[in-house]
């Protein structure tokens, strides 16, 4: 089985695939840091409640866009799984199927994100990642990532906006019928969900404009399935997106590829 680490900056999502899908999928908060001794504890108790064995666990690839993680992970990975791991980082970059002109200023979800665009997809590729950040990742068919842009993802708006204010309570993560907020809930719910669904559209279009041509639009990330509206802008919702696109880089890298 490969086990796939995605650090981000809110969860860190491990994957379990036997080799033709992904079979479990469990999320730890990335912050505090742990212990690595910690993460195999969670580990193991999850694959006991699932009536799996850790020891079948014969491959690892990990990316991480937290520094501060970097040195745990590599020491849970060292102590606890025989198979070194794939540790995506920039000295890889130049072996994927994707390529990029800042190699130092992209973090490896997005290009995790690319090579399963390229690869699962074919390439002329917009993908709209829902997690901590919303961004949008374009690739080409030839591989070349033609840029990335980032804004702040639904639960920071949301945090950021709570956080500055007196008065403004914390509201769920849900699309109101009607785009009139009657209450002070729903209008914090419209002006962030319905003003991100604005955004994620209009950012698409003049992506497309600017580029000249329609690409296909694949969408991903925990918070994917809120904005309901946008799935007919959406070619695919794909909520393994990033895991495949590690699963893919961990084949071509012990491929030698």
């Amino acid at each position: 089985m490969l086990l796939a680490i995605d650090a981000g900056n809110t969860n860190v999502v491990f994957g379990i695939h036997n080799g033709e899908k992904w079979i479990h999928e469990w999320r730890m908060n990335t912050l505090p840091v742990k212990r690595a001794s910690e993460y195999e504890m969670f580990l193991r108790l999850n694959f006991l409640e699932n009536n799996l064995h850790f020891d079948d666990i014969s491959r690892v690839v990990i990316s991480s866009v937290v520094p501060q993680l970097n040195s745990v992970l590599e020491e849970f990975a060292a102590a606890s799984i025989k198979d070194e791991p794939v540790f995506l980082g920039p000295k890889w970059y130049d072996k994927l199927p994707v390529r990029t002109q800042n190699p130092y200023e992209i973090g490896t979800d997005l290009l995790a994100n690319a090579v399963a665009a390229k690869e699962l997809h074919g390439g002329d590729t917009i993908v709209v990642d829902f997690g901590t950040a919303l961004t949008f990742t374009v690739v080409n068919k030839d591989g070349l990532i033609l840029g990335v842009n980032i804004a702040p993802g639904l639960k920071t708006a949301i945090k950021a906006l709570v956080g500055q204010t007196a008065q403004l309570p914390e509201v769920p993560l849900e699309l109101p019928e009607s785009v009139l907020g009657k209450n002070t809930i729903h209008a914090i719910q419209n002006g962030v969900l319905w003003g991100y669904i604005s955004m994620v559209e209009g950012m698409l279009d003049r992506i497309q404009q600017e580029l000249g041509r329609e690409m296909k639009v694949v969408a991903t990330g925990g918070l994917s399935s809120i904005l309901t509206p946008l799935h007919k802008r959406f070619d695919k919702v794909d909520r393994h997106l990033t895991l495949d696109g590690l699963r893919i880089i961990h084949q071509l890298m012990k491929d030698g590829k």
